[in-house]
Order: structure tokens, then C-alpha cells, then sequence
């Protein structure tokens, strides 16, 4: 079963990537600002540059005017949980796909960078 999964995986490279699609994109910004800048938990501070943190990074591209930058919160969503979809040289952890983040941390964390 683990080798038809992951033969499964490589062939058609989604297995795990896509969002569950009961996920709904409703969170807290509040809450999700809180866990963007936990440096144990989600830690985007340590890469990238957001209004009201201290200490960024500068690995990856400064969050700001998302909603211009992502046609929709669900992509941007997609983004957020497996960024090597779109760019399998991506240096951003999966945060969604690895289970890195709960389910209500990473629809926060989506609320607060779609509010930059």
C-alpha cells in the first residue's frame, strides 16, 4: 500500500499537495499575525518581511498588497500549504502538506498574510 501511494506521488505529484477540500478559508488575522510571528510555530518572520514584526528575514519576498499579488484567497492558500508546487525549488516549508501548522493555524496565518 505505502509503495502504490508513493509510486502514486510521483506520478502524478498531488497526492498530498492539494488543499482538503472541506478546508473553509475563514480565519483569524489576529490570531494568525500571532503565529506568523511565533518563531516556534509558524515563523514566516524568519524569511519574510511583514508591517508590525521585528526582526525579518529577507529569504523570501516581502508580504505585502497580497490581495493584489493573489487573484484569490485560495491560491494564495495553495501557496501557503505546498509553495513547491508552483516552484519545486522552493525553500518554504509545506506548511499545510506536512501537517507543520493545525488546520485552524493555517487558515489564521492565511487570514493575516491575505490582510497584508
Amino acid at each position: 500500500m505505502a509503495l502504490s501511494l508513493a509510486l502514486s506521488t510521483l506520478v502524478t505529484g498531488t497526492a498530498w499537495a492539494d488543499l482538503p477540500p472541506d478546508l473553509v478559508l475563514d480565519g483569524d488575522a489576529q490570531a494568525g499575525k500571532v503565529v506568523a510571528n511565533d518563531r516556534s510555530k509558524g515563523n514566516c518572520v524568519a524569511c519574510h518581511v511583514m508591517a508590525g514584526s521585528e526582526s525579518p528575514g529577507a529569504i523570501g519576498p516581502v508580504l505585502i498588497a497580497m490581495q493584489t499579488r493573489f487573484p484569490s484567497k485560495k491560491v494564495l492558500a495553495e501557496q501557503i500549504w505546498d509553495a513547491t508546487v508552483k516552484n519545486p525549488e522552493a525553500v518554504m516549508p509545506p506548511f499545510g502538506k506536512n501537517e507543520i501548522l493545525s488546520n485552524k493555524d493555517f487558515v489564521d496565518v492565511v487570514e493575516f498574510v491575505w490582510s497584508l
